[in-house]
């Protein structure tokens, strides 16, 4: 008799258990500066306006983000705590969601654990579930979207449910920046292609083949298609009532109107601003603190890990070519996410981009590290992935002070850490 094909046992636990550690040490300090730094002096008043029915500000980006500050805010008071504790609830979701889509798309143990590792020690994550901005809401829902698709792909008796949560969470991503827009798309398009592919003739109610038997492509559009726009629209409706709101004034397409005019008008040039080659290079960072503030020097620097940020790159090739020829779509995937989050901001009609833009790409590329790392932990050579995990931690643990807002010894002391001139 033949053996039995092998069954992985399902890390839940251990992806739990990995959040977790991240979010004690992203705790660490949670509470400094104790007064608003960087974006958050944007989007804090949006938040306090929302609790006491004042006017309707930051009308540049979608209100969900900020509905969940003003939430932090009345539960737990306008304080440091109250300001970044969903976002820190946050960061704890986007890698735990980021786990189990990986787990879900492979059935590996080791790229799952190592997506973990790479991901909590990768800085964009961490850096953002400590401070009250939108981006970390966008990639907690997008992690979300990425898990169940992956669920709903690899066990289609959980399908219909599973494809409704997905809408959901784009419809919430959507919902808390704009930058979600291009991947929101990209779960119709694939369902609908792959669904071309199996050569159905009834294509629109058929419910037979890839990518999750059981769902037709008209019940796949209503989940994937009408929900995330009908929950996009509903998180607007805190904003009605709000003071000079322009959803009063203009309605909900006439307020998106005005938003694609705030994102796309000539702003003035920013010392940090930087564009999507250095993103990729990491030769340029944004110091989110720097300044004498509670008693001390202290810093918040947001760069890349030098380490894994440069490794990511061939291994998004290695996941390329050995996706196609092998036929892992889980690596075509990763590979094809990484290329839409960054190539929209290629083409976007956003003068000034900053290095917080590549939060979802970089999410991508240390996925596909991480699946590139898989495959050398399975041949001779395996000390290697665990030297880069490792090697991963150590310039973490090299990059705490200035990732958590630590005291410092004196004005000159982020010269320990630029190594590069546009990292100062």
């Amino acid at each position: 008799m033949s053996e039995a094909p092998p069954q992985p046992r399902d890390p839940i636990l251990l992806c739990a258990t990995i959040a977790s550690i991240f979010v004690l040490l992203a705790m660490m300090r949670i509470e400094l500066p104790t007064k608003p730094y960087f974006d958050e002096v944007h989007y804090l008043p949006a938040a306090r306006a929302i609790l006491e029915g004042g006017p309707y500000i930051n009308p540049e980006h979608p209100l969900l983000g900020k509905l969940f500050l003003a939430a932090g805010i009345s539960l737990f008071g306008d304080n440091p705590i109250g300001w970044r504790i969903f976002p820190m609830a946050m960061g704890a979701l986007a890698l735990f969601g980021a786990m189990r889509a990986m787990w879900h798309a492979t059935l590996d143990r080791f790229a799952t654990m190592a997506f973990g590792v790479l991901l909590g020690t990768g800085f964009h994550i961490f850096v953002h579930m400590r401070i009250a901005m939108l981006d970390i809401f966008m990639a907690a829902f997008l992690s979300v979207a990425a898990w169940h698709l992956a669920a709903a792909i690899r066990k289609p008796e959980q399908g219909r449910w599973r494809l409704a949560l997905v809408g959901i969470a784009i419809g919430l991503a959507m919902a808390s920046k704009w930058n979600a827009v291009p991947l929101a798309m990209v779960p119709g398009l694939a369902f609908f292609a792959a669904r071309i592919s199996a050569g159905r003739k009834r294509l629109l109610t058929s419910t037979r083949g890839v990518p999750v038997p059981g769902i037709s492509l008209l019940e796949a559009f209503l989940w994937l298609g009408i929900v995330p726009l009908l929950v996009y629209a509903i998180t607007f409706w805190p904003g009605y009532g709000l003071l000079n709101s322009p959803l009063d004034s203009k309605g909900l397409f006439g307020l998106h109107e005005e938003i694609v005019a705030l994102q796309s008008s000539n702003m003035a040039g920013h010392p940090y601003q930087s564009t999507w080659t250095q993103w990729v290079l990491n030769t340029r960072g944004i110091w989110y603190l720097y300044e004498f503030t509670d008693n001390a020097q202290r810093g918040i620097l947001l760069i890349g890990n030098p380490l894994t940020m440069l490794l990511g790159l061939p291994a998004l090739i290695w996941c390329a070519v050995t996706g196609v020829t092998r036929r892992e779509w889980a690596k075509v995937a990763i590979v094809a996410g990484y290329a839409v989050s960054l190539g929209m901001w290629l083409i976007a009609n956003k003068p000034i981009q900053f290095y917080y833009h590549y939060l979802i790409p970089s999410t991508f590329m240390l996925g596909a590290l991480a699946l590139a790392l898989s495959d050398i932990e399975r041949t001779e050579y395996r000390w290697i992935a665990y030297v880069v995990l490792a090697g991963a931690f150590v310039m973490f643990a090299i990059y705490f002070k200035i990732l958590t807002g630590a005291a410092l010894e004196g004005p000159m002391s982020f010269a320990k850490w630029t190594w590069l001139e546009g990292w100062r």
